[in-house]
């Protein structure tokens, strides 16, 4: 298991991502519109600055929905590669077939 507080402040994270989501993709659609004046997307620009840093999307980091593990994490499960194998030996999964021989 991952530290829980790891996991609470990616939590926090999505969060807040998820408040300021509209507010950065209108600040960012001015800063990048070239036809805009140059003032305009500077104040936008610093706008977009000011906004808290975790808001950011990039900030969030993908987890193991099972152990808060952060690496080694596939997106399709959202499971990281040690509770699919866990999982998938008890049979949890429906689909997954585990060879051996």
């Amino acid at each position: 298991m991952a530290k829980t507080s790891s996991v609470e402040k990616n939590n926090r994270r999505r969060k807040l991502a998820g408040q300021y989501a509209a507010k950065r993709k209108a600040l960012k659609d001015i800063v990048m519109d070239q036809s805009k004046p140059m003032e305009e997307r500077f104040r936008a620009q610093l706008k977009l600055s000011a906004l808290p840093r975790n808001s950011a999307k990039i900030r969030i980091r993908n987890r193991c929905e099972v152990t808060g593990r952060p690496r080694a994490f596939y997106r399709k499960l959202k499971l990281s590669r040690i509770a699919l194998r866990d999982l998938g030996n008890n049979g949890q999964i429906p689909g997954l077939v585990k060879s051996s021989w």
